[in-house]
């Protein structure tokens, strides 16, 4: 990595991306009004519909090019995570569905979007303040985009999921329909809160808890809890770390930790940590400046992040209390053909703003540098009690309530950044979008299946490389 100047951001009225240059402000009535007429050139039931764009769609094709500058020696174990079942082929091939998304209706109405939005980024993690909450965890893809491309991956990777975990289609549909109710009746009571409540509304954990009489369901949300409390620096220290020689080093686990063998990348890393340095704010760079970096390696994280170049670097303090920092590399949304480029000039830019406009609060930490080689990065926390809901564990009827749970908090990010009176005002009190979602849903889980039986036969012809770990 290198020293970068901060990218500059372009000049507005309002540093969010999807705001006007010049803002019109009506009356709640007025974009209630607006969003009922949307209804007559892009009716509600429109939404229902799923087919193959006319053109040919090569979903191989399309997974190799987001293949483009990553870490080829990585790929397979991409490809092996996404053999495993048609949802983890869902969640690494982000790229494929904003290919498809684009040719669905749209009313033309922006929101900061996630770009990557299905149910397990979503989770719990801590506050600056060290309450755990729930929230919307990976903002890899965000850009502004209409918003009907976020809730209908999230609708779609509930109706997935659950038939992954062998549920019927109508539980399936369910899922996909309880999720996009709860986006809908949500966004309704934020349209009617003033913007301030808005952005100081989240979902604290015991609010979580509460949201269910189901005791098998609260024990389970209070060990997902208990969880997330041990998933700290402290604790995953002793697990990656080791002594080398008198020295605190990180362990290699090839090829999903590694140290790289290039005599210059601790001076590049260093570098770059410069230029991230930069990106905080004042109070922060003093709370940085107590650790110093002592080593730094490559970490394999996630499914469609796999062959990025994805760090981590390992710090102390005086008195050495570790800090794990997690370098991780951004490209350019796979929103951007289809929506149009982000106004940040650094991709780990886009990610922090777009994360912090969605969040209801954020990683002290987060930051972005650019590297040597004009790659982008974000920076965060490797871990401060980030925990997700392992899926295949719950029941169909826990995986409804979860879907409950993500759509509200799915309709507060949108309400932050985009019109949630006029999206409000299109969705109306009846069930007729949410309908509209679960027929969606239920389709598209036909199609990844397809898709994913592609990825199958191109692995059994020797077309593709893959690496399968062990389960």
């Amino acid at each position: 990595m290198t020293t970068a100047k901060r990218s500059s951001r372009k000049t507005k009225a309002s540093v969010v991306e999807v705001a006007a240059s010049e803002p019109v402000f009506r009356s709640r009535e007025e974009r209630v009004n607006a969003g009922r007429l949307l209804r007559d050139t892009v009716p509600r039931a429109s939404h229902a519909a799923w087919k193959l764009p006319a053109k040919h769609r090569d979903p191989i094709a399309i997974l190799e090019q987001s293949n483009e500058d990553r870490l080829p020696e990585l790929i397979p174990i991409r490809y092996g995570r996404m053999l495993r079942s048609p949802f983890t082929f869902f969640r690494g091939s982000a790229a494929l569905m904003a290919y498809d998304l684009a040719t669905t209706p749209s009313t033309g109405i922006r929101v900061q979007a996630c770009g990557d939005c299905h149910l397990l980024n979503f989770g719990l993690f801590a506050t600056p303040e060290r309450h755990l909450v729930f929230d919307l965890n990976d903002f890899d893809e965000t850009l502004p985009a209409p918003w009907e491309w976020d809730i209908k991956r999230l609708a779609a990777s509930f109706a997935i999921a659950a038939r992954d975990s062998g549920a019927s289609d109508a539980r399936s549909r369910g899922a996909a329909v309880d999720c996009v109710r709860s986006y809908r009746e949500r966004l309704r009571e934020f349209s009617k809160m003033s913007p301030l409540e808005v952005w100081y509304a989240n979902l604290d954990v015991d609010s979580v808890i509460a949201r269910t009489t189901d005791k098998e369901l609260k024990r389970a949300r209070q060990e997902m809890a208990n969880k997330a409390r041990q998933r700290v620096a402290e604790n995953l220290f002793p697990k990656i770390v080791q002594q080398v020689g008198g020295h605190p080093r990180i362990v290699d686990q090839p090829p999903f930790i590694f140290h790289v063998a290039d005599p210059e990348f601790m001076d590049k890393v260093r570098e770059g940590l410069e230029d991230y340095r930069a990106s905080l704010s004042d109070e922060r760079r003093v709370l940085l400046d107590r650790y110093r970096l002592v080593d730094a390696a490559i970490k394999v994280v996630g499914i469609g992040s796999v062959g990025t170049r994805c760090l981590i670097g390992l710090f102390f303090s005086e008195e050495n209390h570790p800090l794990i920092l997690q370098f991780k590399e951004s490209c350019r949304s796979v929103l951007e053909p289809y929506a149009g480029k982000s106004c940040y000039e650094n991709q780990g830019e886009r990610v922090v703003m777009g994360q912090r406009l969605m969040q209801s609060s954020s990683d002290i930490f987060l930051g972005w540098t650019r590297g040597r080689a004009g790659r982008d990065f974000f920076v965060r926390q490797l871990r401060d009690m980030k925990v997700s809901v392992p899926v295949e564990k719950v029941t169909p009827q826990q995986l409804r309530h979860y879907a409950g749970v993500c759509g509200l908090t799915l309709a507060r990010a949108h309400a932050k950044s985009g019109d949630a009176a006029t999206i409000s005002g299109y969705l109306g009190k009846s069930d007729t979008f949410d309908e509209a979602l679960g027929d969606f849903a239920l389709a598209y889980a036909n199609q990844t299946e397809q898709d994913h039986a592609v990825l199958v036969k191109a692995v059994n012809a020797g077309k593709l490389e893959v690496l399968v770990e062990d389960e």
